[in-house]
Order: structure tokens, then C-alpha cells, then sequence
């Protein structure tokens, strides 16, 4: 028993909890001894219990079973609560307020990364107690201005959460020369744009120039390397960059082909006879040796035709994306039937040009001789011109030391890189020599041929060497073909009637028993001594190959390109059957390569479309690094234009095609099929070649085209001037 304490007369509470609890205080009597029963759970509230309901008490109810209030945090259940663990902390699974954690309840329990007490879902806590984020497909508040649940830099939401320009539309179209037009509408929020291009089906997209302001841009491109291309452009700005749709390159690009044509364009000029471009594709010269102009030097009349077949020289420049006619050239003496501009090389830079005449008649030798005499007909000759800014002169007037009629010297001309070392080749000389610099004045074995040396220093010329063939024989035309190294250090010479039934490497020489098989010479130069490297025949060589017929040379001497316009496979592609005789001068052409000084064959290439009396190979070109090879085949039928065009359709008689191949590693294979955007019968589109260092550019030839239109880009379709020439660049 429990003694009772003073009666509380405010509350009528004999305990002293009615101080805590007096809502539910009960009035107690004591008992006659002034004690009280304080058992719990007897319905009578005794000192030191705040409650007492009898029965009614324990858990769901507000007295608990020790007779105190039910309160949050006392580890019994009571009303309104749905959990109680004994604590009032807020972290666990029981809140404070004896309520069952949850997202959006305000506390931050185990697994929530936040909780703001809200649902709301663009501040920075979500309704799933996630903290907001760049990519969550929510957009943020004052922080974001998109979200659209993903990371791309590519859409209009940038990866960033910030708005990207819209999506441009991009346009593509073609002109003259060489150009891809391309164009868009200005795109909302876009600060620049960039251009992307994809050269081929694989390839990467990469970013072509610099970043562009403005709607449109234009580009000159190698066509004969983007008929698969593609393009993307992406407008841009400072939160990120929205990406158009592809745009393939489609058609036969002929609209963007150039078409060059002489300032004085006439019938039987035949403009396009020889080409070349210097190093970087910036210079182009093109032989016309039956222009009858009497003029002569820098810009004459070009109006004058009283000397049939003298011969002249354009010369073309391109600045920017613009091309135009820089000069029009002709020999200081010039005269009837000179065929100046049978053939034209170019150094690097452009600024040297050594023009062949092989017609020129004077007895002269050496250098700057008599031009005025006319005693040797057909003694040939060469001029070297220069230029000064824009401003072209004559530099020289070169002579044979051997000179006599009918040795053609000037018939092939090759520059090296700095046009400070000049082969010549004259396939009519006449000398039994044998060699370097060998018995000059003899004249025993007819058009055996020769090649001469000059070198310059300063712009002092002087001969270096007369070369001979190690085998040199009657009717072997050595010298038809010359091609240089860009050090000038490497001479290949085509004797493509040369008549052994040798093959490969340093064969039988004193063969004869293949009458005009071909063969091609290697000189090479150390110091000021030149001497033959090696003696190279085709791997098929036979009768009436012509092998030799046209030579090329990369820029290190190390790959060696050779036509055999003549051969007979009726092979297609790279290293067919070359035992096939089928297909009557189909043509062929044979890469070689040097490995230290040991020669060895590389490739033997065919035409796609290899058929009789094409003539694959009158003509090849090399790029400076020998990887990519342009063959002419003159007499190629096909009536396509453009690039890659019906190889089978044969409607069209000496209409012409070039045939581009590149190499990857030692792997060639053939890159484009080209033809004149304006393809007709007899034109003999192939009949040169040129590439720039690089491959990049390709001028073609076709010296009996018959538009009378003059200049550039002129009426393609007109053909009111027979045999006038163009040339076409790609």
C-alpha cells in the first residue's frame, strides 16, 4: 500500500501526475487507513500511474500496460501510429512522429538520396527522393532550360541540359571547276556550322575546314576520290550542336567537271595533245602543237594563222576556286610545223616550263644557238620558260649537242621537283652508242633514240649527259617516253620498240625475237654521274606490246608506272591472266618497285571494262607519293560521262576514258572510272594525263574534242570546230 499524498484541490487529483497527465486524472478514495490499491490495470489510477483502464489497456489504446499515456517513442503501439521502435530518431524506418518512413515524407531515410517533402518534380528533388539531374527527362528549375533523358550532343537538348540550335537541312549542288556547292537556311540559335565529310562507305566523318558563319560553303574536291563521298553539316552554338541529315553524293558529277578550252580555240588545233600540272594542281600547261599562230614569245597574236602547225602553249592558274588563262605561250622562233607543245612538263611550284618541238628545223647545238636556221629538218627542240609572280618569260632555247634531222629531240620533256634538271627525250637519234655519254656523231642504227641531261644553276643551263640504251638497236625509239624523280636523281626511258622477248628484271637483252615488245631503262645519279640501274620488261612481254610507250615516275624514284598500250590480255582489273591474247591492243600497265636499287614488279593493272583496240596505257601519270595512278585509254568507246558511268556501253568510237587506281600498302585496285562530261565520238579523251602531287587533281587531254567554245566552263555541246581539243579537270 501506498501512503497517499496531499489532496490537490485544483484538480481533485490525489497523485502528483495530474501535474503531467490531468487530462487523465481520476479522483482516488482512499481507504479507511488513507492508502490506495496501486495495482495496475485495476481501473483505479493509483500514485505513480498516469492512466489506468482496467482492461482497456496495452497497445492501440491510450493507456499502455504499465499504466502510463501511450506517447510516440515509448515502444508500444498506440493510436494514429503505425509504427513505434521505442526512439524518436528521424533517420531509421520509424519517424519521429511514430509514422512508417517514406519518399516525400521530408526526411531523408536510408536509400533516398533526398526528400523534400513535395512530388514535384522540376526542383531538386524528385518525387522519388532522387536528386534532379541532367538527363533524367525532368527539367530542372532556373537550373535547366531541357531535359530530354538523354546525353546526346547531337539533338536540340545538349548533354548539358541546354538548348541546341534546330536541325539544318542541308543542300548539295555541283559546278565548274571541281566545286560541291553546299547551302542551308539559317537555323534558329545556331552561332556557326560545321561542315563534315565522309569520303567513302566506312570511312569516319571529319570536319572539312573551319567553322563557318553563314549559309553556305563551297568546295573543290579530287572528283575522281568523292563519288561515294557523303556530307552532314551541324549548326552549332556555345550549349551545343544539332546534327542534319546525310546528303550522298549522287550522279556522274559531270556538271562539276572543268572544261578547258583555248582563248583561240580552232579546228585541227588539237588543244590537250600534252598536259601537266605543277606540284600542288595550281598551274596547268597545255600543249596545242597544230595551232597555227606565226606569233611569237609571251601573249602574240593569237589571231595569226599563217604557220600551220607551229604550236602554242596555255597556260592556266588558279587562285582561290578560280580558274583563268595566265598565258599563251609560243616559241621565240617560232615557225611552220614546229609542233611546238608536243610536250610540256612542269616543276613543283609552276614556276619552270620546258616545252618540246620536235618539229623546230635549226642545226643548232646546245644552248641559245642559232634559232634562225633551218637547216636540220626536224632536228627539234626545247624552250624553258619561267615565271615571276604572274609574268612569264623565255628562259632558254636548248639544242641536241648531237643535233641532226630527224632525231625529234623535244618529242619528251620531264622536269625535276625544283626545274633544275631536265630529261629530253629524242627517239629519232641515230647513234649506235651504248651508255652514258657515248659516240655522239655516229649514226649507224636509225631511230635508235637517245635522252639528254640539262641542268640549271642559277638560270645558267648547261648539258649534263647523253644517254643511250645498254642495248641500243635500230627502230628501238628510246627516249619516246621520259620520266623524272622529284630530286631529278632517277630517269625512266621508254624504248617501246624495243625488241626483246625478255621478261622482268635485267633479262636478255641481245634478244631480238619480239619486235616492238617494249622495254624501259632506269638511270640513276650520283653527284653529276649518271648510270643505267636497271633493265625492266613487262612479265608478259610480247610482239607489239608497246611497252614503254608512256612512263611515270613518283616523287622519291622508288614506283615506276609503265604503259604497254599494245598488249593483248583480255583481262580485267588487277593481276588477271596475262597469258590471254584475246583482246587485240587492249593495253595494259605495269607498277614497278625499287627497294634500295633492286627493281621488282608490283602490279600488272587492266581496265574494268578491258577491250580490243582500247589502248589502256597511251598515257599514265603518278602521284608524288606513287599511290595513286592515272591510265589513259584513248581509244575506249564507252558513251558515259563523268565518273563512274556504263563501262559496257560501246556506242561511242574512240570517245576515251582514264582509269584512276590507288594503292593502299602494296594493294592496288582500281578507284574510278572517268570519262569527258561531254563524251563524243573520236575525241580520244585519255590521250594525256596529269596529276597533281598530291592525286588530287587530274587534268585530261582530249586532243580532237570539236566544241569551237574558248576559255573555261564554255558550250560543251557545240561541235563547229573538228579536232579543236580540250582538256577536262577532275
Amino acid at each position: 500500500m501506498v501512503l497517499l499524498g496531499v489532496f490537490f484541490a485544483v484538480t481533485g487529483c490525489l497523485s502528483e501526475h495530474c501535474e503531467v497527465y490531468p487530462e487523465h486524472c481520476i479522483n482516488a478514495k482512499a481507504d479507511e487507513s488513507g492508502t490506495q490499491d496501486d495495482d495496475c490495470g485495476d481501473g483505479v489510477v493509483q500514485a505513480g500511474e498516469a492512466c489506468d483502464q482496467g482492461p482497456n489497456n496495452g497497445p492501440g489504446h491510450p493507456c499502455t500496460s504499465q499504466c502510463m499515456l501511450n506517447v510516440c517513442g515509448d515502444g508500444e503501439l498506440g493510436p494514429g501510429e503505425s509504427c513505434d521502435d521505442g526512439n524518436i530518431v528521424d533517420d531509421d524506418e520509424c519517424t519521429n512522429a511514430c509514422a512508417l518512413a517514406s519518399c516525400g515524407d521530408g526526411i531523408v531515410e536510408p536509400g533516398e538520396a533526398c526528400d523534400d517533402g513535395n512530388a514535384d518534380q522540376t526542383d531538386a528533388c524528385l518525387s522519388t527522393c532522387v536528386e534532379a539531374s541532367c538527363g533524367d527527362g525532368f527539367v530542372w528549375e532556373g537550373v535547366e532550360t531541357c531535359d530530354d533523358g538523354n546525353m546526346s550532343e547531337l539533338d536540340l537538348c545538349t548533354s548539358l541540359c541546354t538548348h541546341s540550335p534546330e536541325v539544318p537541312t542541308l543542300e548539295l549542288d555541283f559546278s565548274q571547276v571541281k566545286q560541291f556547292e553546299f547551302s542551308w537556311e539559317p537555323v534558329l540559335g545556331a552561332e556557326y556550322y560545321q561542315l563534315l565529310e565522309r569520303v567513302d562507305v566506312g570511312a569516319e566523318f571529319v570536319q572539312v575546314g573551319g567553322d563557318i558563319v553563314g549559309e553556305s560553303v563551297a568546295l573543290t574536291v579530287p572528283l575522281h576520290s568523292r563519288v561515294k563521298s557523303s556530307y552532314k553539316l551541324w549548326a552549332c552554338n556555345a550549349e551545343g550542336c544539332s546534327e542534319s541529315a546525310i546528303v550522298y553524293v549522287a550522279g556522274s558529277l559531270a556538271e562539276a567537271v572543268g572544261y578547258f578550252k583555248a582563248s583561240n580555240s580552232d579546228s585541227d588545233d588539237r588543244f590537250g595533245f600534252s598536259v601537266a600540272l605543277s606540284g600542288d594542281g595550281d598551274t596547268l600547261a597545255v600543249g596545242t602543237p597544230y595551232e597555227a599562230s606565226g606569233g611569237t614569245g609571251i601573249d602574240g597574236n593569237q589571231a595569226d594563222n599563217s604557220a600551220s602547225n607551229a604550236g602554242a602553249v596555255y597556260v592556266f592558274a588558279r587562285s582561290g576556286t578560280v580558274w583563268s588563262q595566265q598565258a599563251y605561250l609560243k616559241a621565240s622562233n617560232s615557225d611552220l610545223d614546229d609542233r611546238f607543245g608536243q610536250s610540256v612538263t612542269l616543276s613543283d611550284d609552276g614556276d619552270t616550263l620546258a616545252v618540246g618541238a620536235y618539229g623546230e628545223d635549226s642545226s643548232a647545238t646546245g644552248i641559245d644557238g642559232n634559232q634562225a636556221d633551218n637547216s636540220a629538218s626536224v632536228a627539234g627542240a626545247v624552250y624553258v620558260f619561267v615565271r615571276s609572280g604572274a609574268v612569264w618569260s623565255q628562259q632558254v632555247y636548248l639544242k641536241a649537242s648531237n643535233s641532226d634531222s630527224d632525231d625529234r629531240f623535244g618529242w619528251s620533256v620531264a622536269l625535276s621537283g625544283d626545274g633544275d634538271t631536265l630529261a629530253v627525250g629524242a627517239y629519232g637519234e641515230d647513234s649506235s652508242a651504248t651508255g652514258i655519254d657515248g659516240n655522239q656523231a655516229d649514226n649507224s642504227a636509225s631511230v635508235a633514240g637517245a635522252v639528254y641531261v640539262f641542268v640549271r644553276s642559277g638560270a645558267v643551263w648547261s648539258q649534263q649527259a647523253y644517254l643511250k640504251a645498254s642495248n641500243s638497236g635500230s627502230g628501238d625509239y628510246f627516249g619516246r617516253s621520259v620520266a623524272l624523280s622529284g630530286d631529278g636523281d632517277t630517269l625512266a626511258v621508254g624504248a617501246y620498240g624495243e625488241d626483246s622477248g625478255a621478261t622482268g628484271i635485267d633479262g636478255n637483252q641481245a634478244d631480238n625475237s619480239a619486235s616492238s615488245a617494249g622495254a624501259v631503262y632506269v638511270f640513276v645519279r650520283s653527284g653529276a654521274v649518271w648510270s643505267q640501274q636497271a633493265y625492266l620488261k613487262a612479265s608478259n612481254s610480247g610482239s607489239g606490246d608497246y611497252f614503254g610507250r608512256s612512263v611515270a615516275l613518283s616523287g622519291d624514284g622508288d614506283t615506276l608506272a609503265v604503259g604497254a598500250y599494245g598488249e593483248d590480255s583480255g583481262a580485267t582489273g588487277i593481276d588477271g591472266n596475262q597469258a590471254d591474247n584475246s583482246a587485240s591492243s587492249a593495253g595494259a600497265v605495269y607498277v614497278f618497285v625499287r627497294s634500295g636499287a633492286v627493281w621488282s614488279q608490283q602490279a600488272y593493272l587492266k581496265a574494268s571494262n578491258s577491250g580490243s583496240g582500247d589502248y589502256f596505257g597511251r598515257s599514265v601519270a603518278l602521284s608524288g607519293d606513287g599511290d595513286t595512278l592515272a591510265v589513259g585509254a584513248a581509244y575506249e568507246a564507252s558513251g558515259a560521262t563523268g565518273i563512274d558511268g556504263n563501262e559496257a556501253n560501246d556506242s561511242v568510237s574512240y570517245a576515251g576514258a582514264v582509269y584512276v587506281f590507288t594503292r593502299s600498302e602494296a594493294v592496288w585496285s582500281q578507284q574510278a572510272y572517268v570519262k569527258a562530261s561531254n563524251s563524243g565520238s573520236g575525241d580520244y579523251f585519255g590521250w594525256s594525263v596529269a596529276l597533281s602531287g598530291d592525286g588530287g587533281t587530274l587534268a585530261v587531254g582530249a586532243w580532237y574534242e570539236d566544241s569551237s567554245a574558248t576559255g573555261i566552263s564554255g558550250d560543251q555541246l557545240d561541235n563547229s570546230a573538228p579536232k579543236a581539243g580540250a582538256v577536262y579537270l577532275y
